[in-house]
């Protein structure tokens, strides 16, 4: 089943702003590019950068646990290290994040903007070499059907946001929801080759309209009503290193 990919995404700090890209270089057994490459823990979390493991969103200052986190707007410089971080009425920061003070220094500001939200002291984490703080032990990248999102809208009765579902690629000209079918084993995206490794299971933080930061559609029971799951999207596996840029074809195919 052919399709291509309408946009590509990745997300530096775990939970925050999107930043779209043009193009990225997939390398087998690894996450997306630049993705989830710091989260800020809420509280201690237990996080062990010299054995690390998968942790529960939960820890984190993210989407389903601290909604006003939409709210603010982040971009990062690669080159520099540095996080730009936005509130509106707030002053800004700029921070660099490949220091440990730039690290504390985004851990105040947002202590200070979130106020009440934070539930313990907040300290940002960078993650150690190939690890990434996905939402699942095998998150390596998350695709996203369009046409399956549109079918959510209708069956809604409203638009539902793709952003809402922060994934790293989307996908047009699937038919919707052929992603979750089991026959489907493997998906060339552009020039790499990788395999499905299961359907993402939505929570609460897709309840959030990524503009305003208000919980407005309950797209979990939406999902459940509509077709008896809670899926939207999959998580696949780099096995075949490649580039994959907008405008790529992206083909389904049988194990």
């Amino acid at each position: 089943m052919n399709g291509y990919v309408q946009s590509l995404w990745r997300h530096p700090v775990k939970g925050f702003t999107p930043e779209g890209l043009n193009s990225v270089q997939l390398r087998a057994d690894a996450c997306f590019p630049g993705d989830r490459l710091y989260a800020v823990e809420d509280g201690p979390s237990g996080f062990d950068p010299a054995n690390p493991v998968h942790i529960s969103k939960q820890k984190f200052t993210v989407l389903a646990k601290i909604v006003a986190v939409a709210r603010i707007r982040t971009r990062y410089d690669d080159a520099a290290g540095e996080l730009e971080a936005r509130l509106e009425g707030k002053e800004p920061l700029r921070a660099r994040l490949t220091d440990e003070i730039g690290r504390e220094a985004f851990a105040a500001w947002l202590s200070q903007v979130l106020g009440d939200d934070v539930g313990g002291n907040l300290k940002v984490l960078r993650a150690p070499g190939d690890y990434r703080f996905m939402d699942h032990p095998q998150g390596f990248v998350s695709i996203v059907n369009l046409a399956s999102v549109r079918d959510l809208s209708e069956r809604v009765g409203r638009t539902v946001d793709p952003r809402r579902f922060r994934a790293n690629v989307y996908v047009e000209h699937w038919p919707a929801w052929i992603e979750t079918e089991p026959s489907i084993g493997s998906v060339t995206l552009g020039g790499a080759e990788t395999t499905v490794v299961k359907p993402i299971v939505r929570c609460i933080a897709t309840h959030v309209d990524p503009d305003t930061g208000e919980t407005d559609i309950d797209v979990v029971r939406a999902l459940y009503d509509a077709y008896g799951h809670r899926y939207c999207g999959i998580y696949v596996k780099v096995v075949r290193s490649g580039r994959v840029s907008v405008g790529d074809g992206v083909n389904l195919a049988a194990p």
